[in-house]
């Protein structure tokens, strides 16, 4: 997906999908509600130029484990097939279960046919309000070869919302190399702060033709800014006017490609 796209800037909107069957605060009728919601956001992202979604799960309390439910499995795939039979192949589709079941993500972007997935700790360890999350990238390599899932390519978090760690040049350099050594196609990074933000890409790219993808912080007024450095960018809260888990607003998606298109090839 990134190689194929090499200079361009690729946008992905977030779709935050409703509580699964299996995790405490389903309500019956979620399935149909987050399988419209998802039809709808997409929709609203392709019209307004984005270039693909990423679809995750959205269930306020989560297990620290690579393991799910399988309702939860069978959900997403059932939203995924939905939504990739409604689109044309130059969409791009993620998937992901979160905190950090990138086996069962995997799993589900076979089946569906989706580009890729998001690891919240493909390498090293993190915090959680849930407990220590800890890659364990043997198994999924492992799993990846085992299914044929080569071709979903893995975006790893080395910075962010969900992989948080202080600061270290080193540290942060040494973790995004071991993630593209262990199979990631890009590393995600994100910080408030436009500084540091900025400085973090800058030791992404001192590694080389890494991709870097920026998993949060931009919005229409800062996007030319931010995404300076970085190859792409997951926009969650923007293209749902701040209401985290709100449908998405196609006008809000077009003046944000429309910046983008006004500084970049996107």
């Amino acid at each position: 997906m990134f190689k194929e796209n090499k200079g361009k800037k690729l946008i992905f909107g977030l779709v935050h999908l409703l509580p699964m069957p299996g995790t405490p605060y389903y309500t019956e009728g979620n399935v149909d509600k987050m399988m419209d919601k998802a039809l709808h956001d997409v929709d609203a992202l392709i019209k307004g130029g984005a270039h693909g979604c990423l679809l995750q799960s959205s269930d306020r309390i989560y297990q620290a484990t690579d393991d799910t439910d399988y309702a939860r499995v069978a959900t997403l795939a059932a939203v995924g097939a939905r939504v990739r039979s409604e689109v044309g192949p130059d969409f791009k589709i993620g998937v992901q279960l979160m905190w950090n079941c990138i086996t069962p993500s995997l799993a589900v972007a076979k089946a569906v046919g989706a580009d890729f997935t998001r690891c919240t700790a493909l390498v090293g360890t993190t915090q959680s309000q849930f407990g220590p999350v800890t890659g364990d990238p043997y198994k999924v390599i492992a799993y990846r070869n085992l299914i044929g899932a080569q071709s979903v390519d893995l975006i790893s978090e080395a910075a962010g919302y969900h992989f948080k760690s202080e600061y270290d040049k080193s540290d942060l350099q040494t973790r995004a190399a071991t993630a593209i050594r262990y199979g990631a196609a890009a590393i995600e990074i994100l910080s408030k702060d436009e500084a540091h933000n900025e400085r973090m890409v800058r030791d992404m790219t001192e590694l080389g033709d890494i991709p870097v993808i920026l998993g949060g912080g931009t919005d229409v007024e800062n996007c030319v800014r931010r995404m300076k450095y970085a190859d792409a960018a997951l926009v969650g809260t923007c293209f749902e006017d701040g209401n985290w888990g709100g449908p998405i607003n196609v006008n809000t998606v077009k003046a944000y490609m429309d910046n983008m298109k006004s500084a970049y090839d996107c």
